[in-house]
């Protein structure tokens, strides 16, 4: 499996891995397969979301 970084977009973390989407989900995240999801970077959509970046990056590295 790859390196989650907050550069990837949602769709690139959900494909390299698939154990990320309970950890998007709780972090309030709900429209994983939206056409954002497929051009916003995680940090954007983090951003977006009112979600700190450093703790979602955080919770997906125990998701690897």
């Amino acid at each position: 499996m790859g390196k989650i970084t907050k550069e990837m977009t949602i769709g690139e973390i959900l494909t390299i891995n698939p154990k990320a989407i309970p950890v998007l989900l709780n972090a309030g995240m709900h429209c994983l397969g939206c056409p954002a999801s497929q051009a916003e970077s995680l940090e954007e959509a983090a951003m977006v979301h009112g979600i700190d970046i450093d703790a979602l990056m955080a919770e997906l590295e125990t998701a690897e």
